[in-house]
């Protein structure tokens, strides 16, 4: 009666920018009031922080 473990795959995320799947625990965050965005690279925070802010 050898139970076979199975690994746990990690919680996944999409990348803000390229919408590449990657571990939550691998992710970079900037974190505001009332969300937060995950990126996959420094290159890809920085292709989203060089997007135009939307005007209201």
């Amino acid at each position: 009666m050898n139970e076979e473990l199975k690994p746990i795959d990690p919680e996944m995320v999409a990348c803000e920018v390229c919408l590449k799947e990657i571990p939550l625990s691998e992710a970079k965050s900037s974190e505001a009031s009332d969300y937060v965005l995950h990126y996959c690279s420094l290159e890809c925070y920085a292709k989203w922080k060089e997007q135009p802010k939307d005007k209201e």
